[in-house]
């Protein structure tokens, strides 16, 4: 007996044609997908342990980082590798993965991955830049709102067995003005959330953006300190960043305003931060991101900060909710999972961003081949010069810096065809992994 496909014609607008995707679609996978083996670190969402499991892969899965020799170790023979911010993976370490294929940055910043030399090696790395943008920006408006009341400090004296009831330097933040630096996702969540309480924004960005709600964009950094009664950094770890906040910056702040660091720890200077808090220039500070942070929880955290009026400190929780972790583990393993079974590099952070259309599930002599080479002239020439007998049905190339990425959808008779095509583009001397899926 033959099924038979059924096929309604139903009216839908050119927007939601876009939208329709076939779903009589083959699921390509490594010819060996349960012989993947996935790495996760750092106590990673049970949801994308999850994801990963259900792909077919072996999933091992540690609560906290490692220490480097192990690292080292057990990235030796690992596929894919998942981290939040403890884990580096410095070239020393990425020396060793002679498997690796890809990372997965369950965060948003990949300072702790050396990026450049990953693509070199042909690893592709996946973040999540988006999720946990809600998380930071309500634990920034909690912040604002602590500081302006000085809760922390009256939080600890009353564990001290001290009341002491004030109003001297305590004020609502309705009509206060927040200034914003770095006015990208968590940027522009933040200044909606204190537009609704009553506070007027202002906001800074190298990149020219829309406006949200009736915030208002500053021409400089130092237009934004000097009229915002809080400041709040949103910026990447870059060297233009670096101590972007020293001693001229916070001078040029308003006398009690506050600062509130939630993005990267090299963005403040800290001793310069610590002594315009102790001279009562900058009247509190919230932080939650520093220079060296400890690799695991416990005793053993030194800061300049500490025991400042009216500071609040926290262990780098601005994304550690619950909402936050379970979607970052959904984005980044499905990024993952797409990568390895079918070559998707779509929103990588190092690599450049290919992707093909489905294949048919009908079509069972289609296999994809994907390959990972160096920059270079004339390489293009090579794979399609092997490729030439071969049915093409679809392919793509794109690049990145000194490394460049193919994927093509070729039609095959047999196995020793699929031999063939894999150990012609391997031995190319540009290139640097091939694979191929069916």
């Amino acid at each position: 007996m033959v099924d038979t496909l059924k096929i309604e014609s139903n009216p839908i607008s050119r927007r939601d044609s876009f939208n329709i995707r076939d779903t009589h679609t083959r699921n390509l996978k490594p010819f060996n997908s349960g012989d993947i083996k996935i790495l996760l670190l750092e106590n990673i969402s049970q949801k994308a342990v999850d994801i990963l499991k259900k792909a077919g892969y072996q999933v091992e899965h540690h609560a906290k980082a490692l220490d480097k020799e192990t690292l080292i170790e057990k990235i030796k023979d690992v596929h894919a590798v998942g981290i939040r911010s403890k884990t580096k993976l410095t070239e020393e370490v990425l020396s060793h993965a002679n498997k690796l294929l890809t990372i997965g940055c369950f965060c948003i910043g990949t300072n702790q991955v050396n990026l450049n030399y990953a693509a070199s090696r042909g690893i592709c790395v996946f973040n999540s830049p988006f999720s946990n943008s809600r998380s930071v920006a309500e634990l920034v408006i909690a912040e604002i709102i602590l500081l302006s009341r000085q809760l922390g400090d009256r939080s600890r004296e009353m564990h001290d067995g001290v009341w002491n009831k004030v109003s001297k330097g305590c004020y609502e933040i309705r009509g206060k003005t927040l200034g914003i630096v770095g006015y990208g996702h968590i940027g522009t969540q933040l200044g909606v959330l204190a537009e609704s309480l009553g506070m007027h924004v202002i906001w800074y960005d190298i990149l020219p953006l829309m406006s949200i709600g009736m915030s208002r964009s500053a021409e400089s950094l130092n237009e934004v300190l000097s009229e915002a009664d809080f400041v709040s950094l949103h910026v990447p770890e870059t060297p233009e960043t670096k101590n972007m906040i020293g001693e001229t910056e916070l001078s040029i702040m308003k006398k009690g305003s506050y600062l509130i660091n939630a993005s990267r720890g090299t963005v403040v200077d800290i001793d310069a931060l610590a002594a315009a808090l102790s001279s009562g220039h900058i009247a509190g500070a919230a932080v939650d991101v520093y220079p060296k942070e400890p690799l695991a929880n416990g005793p053993g955290f030194e800061s300049p900060l500490r025991n400042c009026p009216n500071t609040l400190l926290t262990p780098h929780i601005g994304g550690s909710t619950e909402e936050a972790q379970r979607m970052i583990g959904i984005e980044v393993a499905t990024a993952i999972t797409k990568f390895i079974d079918s070559g998707a590099s779509v929103n990588a952070v190092n690599f450049p961003q290919c992707d093909l259309r489905d294949i048919p599930s009908t079509d069972l002599t289609t296999l994809r081949i994907v390959n990972v080479h160096h920059n270079v002239p004339g390489v293009l020439k090579q794979i399609n010069n092997i490729l030439a007998d071969y049915n093409v049905n679809k392919q793509i190339s794109d690049s990145k810096g000194d490394v460049a990425y193919f994927m093509a959808d070729v039609t095959v008779n047999d196995q020793n065809e699929i031999n063939t095509i894999y150990e012609q583009i391997t031995e190319m001397n540009e290139s640097i992994i091939t694979r191929v899926l069916f």
